[in-house]
């Protein structure tokens, strides 16, 4: 799941009118203000410039772990739950963005970030979930830093596993931990650049790598597919969870979608029912299907947690992906680090250096956690769990249970619908998200532990 971050335009608000809605100029309704046309963004994307990051940020690393999770469900179950937990997060994605439309319109103001959305929606909500709202803003934000920063230790595994093929191939065989060290290097030198616009040309770079990439390895996929009798159409019940948490991985880029579609010029086009996130979902839902049935179809239960590591290692194509893969995973690193960085350093840290010297203590705090991700990696160095794991943990929450519950709370003074119909998709989606996030963290935790002994 890789993910292109443009810069976007902060607006500063008080802590007063985040949190007592403003009253209308003039005597007007609320509903006349439009936050839309009050966006005042620097630069701000085309329809088709915001579709094409919508496709970045959601195809990445995470579709090459699809047949891997395909293995873990079965061609026929594997096809229809994609197809579920897809529709489901883009649903979820919808009711998000239109919480905080609502919560924008109430409070006056452009745009609300995802934590301060949290905050407001849980002091309009149900009482007994406003004691909640002091601490929804550090808790969602810790949930994107820990998210982000799970992402950047995945990118450490496969630009390894990636680069130890090559070197087997061509050189010596060593560890994987060894090329993890070696890469330490170049991950410091790119993660230090913290000006986005500076990265801009290597991430055009990226996109065309990838394209080329996806090509090579349906290729191979589609070379001499064995019988499809030979695969499992269904697996075992107990396997789903480390399915779900890899699928959810792959698809889910909360915090990405939402600051492309801050930066948008037409924002209104982003949530049509033929707009951009609904056609870019199928798009990318399709291409996951693909991957997915047809790299199991290819590979089985060998599968790995990429199918790069399944191509040939020998042969140039082969070889070409990996290194183009690498590439593009090593850029992408400082893009989703680049959350973490700005979360964490930006929000809570900075402050709190004396300005002569935030320089200097960004740099360092950036190294710490480029050196944190290689210690997690390092540990853990089994691309499949790591995926599954982080999906089903932070997405589950991020995805599916936040956006669930703001709802609850949004919708709690005007009403859900008839038959409370609102409030029971939300109760759903919340026990669906609780219990994926619970069961699949859990036999992620009992994989990586069989890995580690």
């Amino acid at each position: 799941m890789n993910a292109d971050i443009k810069t976007v335009t902060v607006y500063p608000t008080t802590e007063s009118e985040l949190t007592t809605p403003t009253k209308p100029a003039n005597g007007s309704k609320d509903d006349d203000y439009d936050p839309h046309q009050h966006r005042d963004v620097k630069k701000p994307t085309t329809n088709w410039q915001t579709f094409a990051h919508f496709l970045k940020a959601s195809i990445g690393t995470g579709v090459l772990a699809m047949p891997s999770a395909f293995s873990h469900a079965g061609y026929v179950n594997g096809t229809i739950l994609t197809l579920i937990i897809g529709l489901l997060a883009l649903y979820c994605l919808h009711i998000l963005i239109s919480c905080m439309y609502i919560l924008c319109k109430r409070q006056r103001v452009p745009y609300v970030s995802f934590s301060d959305a949290m905050k407001l929606g849980l002091k309009q909500g149900p009482p007994w979930l406003r004691c909640l709202a002091p601490i929804a803003v550090p808790f969602v934000d810790g949930f994107l830093a820990f998210y982000h920063f799970g992402i950047c230790c995945v990118y450490v595994v496969f630009i390894a596993e990636s680069i130890k093929q090559l070197v087997d191939e061509y050189l010596v065989v060593w560890d994987v931990r060894l090329h993890m060290c070696i890469i330490i290097v170049p991950l410091l030198l790119i993660y230090s650049i913290k000006n986005l616009q500076l990265l801009a040309p290597f991430s055009s770079a990226a996109n065309l790598l990838l394209a080329v990439g996806f090509g090579i390895i349906l290729y191979y996929i589609f070379e001499d597919l064995p019988p499809l009798s030979e695969r499992k159409a269904f697996v075992a019940i107990t396997e789903l969870p480390t399915f779900f948490g890899t699928v959810l991985f792959a698809l889910e880029a909360v915090g990405v979608i939402l600051a492309i579609e801050e930066n948008m010029a037409t924002p209104k086009a982003y949530v049509r029912p033929c707009g951009i996130m609904n056609i870019g979902m199928g798009i990318v839902l399709g291409l996951y299907i693909l991957l997915g049935f047809f790299g199991y179809w290819k590979y089985g239960d060998e599968a790995l947690g990429s199918v790069t590591l399944n191509i040939p290692q020998s042969e140039i194509p082969a070889q070409v992906v990996k290194i183009f893969f690498a590439i593009t995973t090593w850029i992408s690193y400082a893009l989703q680090g680049y959350v973490t960085a700005h979360i964490l350093w930006d929000k809570y840290l900075s402050k709190h250096i004396r300005e002569s010297r935030r320089t200097v203590f960004e740099l360092l705090f950036r190294a710490m956690i480029v050196l944190l991700t290689f210690a997690c990696a390092i540990a853990i160095p089994d691309l499949s769990v790591f995926l599954s794991l982080v999906g089903s943990f932070c997405l589950s929450i991020l995805g599916l249970i936040f956006p669930a519950l703001l709802q609850i709370c949004v919708q709690y003074t005007e009403g859900y619908g008839p038959f409370r119909i609102k409030l029971i998709i939300n109760v759903l989606l919340l026990c669906f998200g609780v219990f994926g996030g619970v069961v699949g963290t859990y036999v992620s935790i009992l994989d990586i532990i069989e890995v580690y002994k």
